[in-house]
């Protein structure tokens, strides 16, 4: 039976605990949403042509200096470590509360279009605002930093029981920080994903900004806590060598194509204007290899975290798995996508670029 010594301070729900819990969460919301209206912002704008203020740099930043002045003032986030039940609880009522404001907001604007269940599910309005800040963008911040500081509150217990950092916690804490900071030094890319141009904003989105991923992505940290003595030496190395490729696979495919369509034959790829199959289709740069690399990437990011816990426990690899599920059926609704779009066009790119994700199997 598994037994680690940071289980151990876990609490039950309390009433106690969950008003403690229910109250962070609204501030942490509340915090970040005053940061999203208030802070400088780049200006960004693609796909539906709506202005966006996008502040996630800097929040981000500002979170991270924060957690260090705390930290320096002997305040620690291993309580949400201790109170884990209390604000997964917390948060998945705000999610519910988040989502029956948006489908009674949306009922009110636009009506109905699928039934309730479905509109509830999946939102009916595509781009809601508040107060002048887009919701939908909104809702990445304390999504990912959520999930930051839960990463951070690990490191800390660490510290806290065994006055040390150990390689493997480092590496995993590094690996985290360069995916956030990777991700917000391109905020902008996010304005030309799925997500944002095509899905609307409902129940499945919100939980997934507010539960999904800050309680499930920081999920290594709990097998990484206590496991202090295990030496890092070349697989460790290895495992960094790994993770960069992988980091560099996911952003700089995602990068690649936004470039191309942000900027067009002005684009540079690899340092070369991009090239097009009949003027349509991206084949520069990893697009002429594969059809899908950055959902390669990306669960090949995810699972170097998995990774920096070891063999022992099956259970941080159901964070890359959970991903790769995901992603190749997203892989599979793109390419649905694309045949009915471009025909004959999309038969002509699958001979250039052989794959989906996968050399070979996928």
């Amino acid at each position: 039976m598994l037994h680690l010594p940071v289980f151990d301070i876990v609490k039950a729900p309390s009433l106690e605990g969950f008003l403690l819990s229910f109250a962070a969460v609204a501030g942490f919301f509340a915090f970040l949403f005053m940061l999203a209206r208030f802070l400088p912002a780049i200006k960004g704008k693609y796909g539906n042509n709506k202005s966006y203020r996008l502040t996630g740099l800097l929040s981000f930043l500002l979170v991270n200096l924060l957690v260090w002045i705390a930290w320096k003032s002997d305040y620690s986030l291993v309580w949400m470590i201790a109170h884990f039940w209390d604000l997964f609880i917390a948060a998945n009522l705000w999610a519910i509360a988040g989502s029956v404001y948006l489908y009674l907001r949306g009922l009110k604007r636009l009506g109905g279009r699928r039934g309730p269940a479905w509109d509830f599910w999946l939102g009916i309005e595509q781009n809601p605002e508040w107060a002048k800040v887009d919701l939908k963008m909104y809702f990445y911040q304390p999504s990912l930093l959520g999930m930051h500081l839960f990463v951070i509150a690990f490191a800390q217990y660490q510290w806290q029981e065994y006055h040390l950092l150990n390689p493997w916690m480092m590496t995993f804490q590094a690996f985290w920080w360069l995916y956030l900071f990777s991700h917000y030094v391109m905020e902008e890319f996010m304005l030309s994903t799925w997500d944002i141009i095509a899905e609307r904003f409902g129940f499945m989105l919100v939980w997934g900004d507010t539960v999904y991923v800050p309680f499930l992505y920081p999920l290594c940290g709990w097998f990484l806590a206590d496991d202090i003595w295990r030496e890092f030496g070349i697989l460790g190395w290895l495992l960094v060598a790994f993770h960069l490729g992988a980091h560099y696979l996911f952003r700089v495919a995602n990068w690649q194509k936004y470039a191309y369509k942000k900027k067009g034959n002005k684009a540079r790829i690899w340092g070369k204007a991009p090239r097009l199959l009949e003027n349509k289709l991206l084949i520069s740069g990893f697009w002429g290899i594969g059809r899908h690399l950055n959902y390669t990437g990306e669960v090949l990011v995810y699972l170097s975290f998995a990774l920096c816990t070891g063999f022992e426990h099956v259970w941080p690899y159901l964070l890359p798995l959970s991903l790769l599920i995901l992603l190749t059926q997203r892989a599979w609704r793109d390419e649905k996508r694309c045949r009915e779009k471009y025909g004959s066009l999309w038969t002509k790119y699958k001979q250039k670029a052989r794959f989906i994700m996968f050399p070979f199997l996928y």
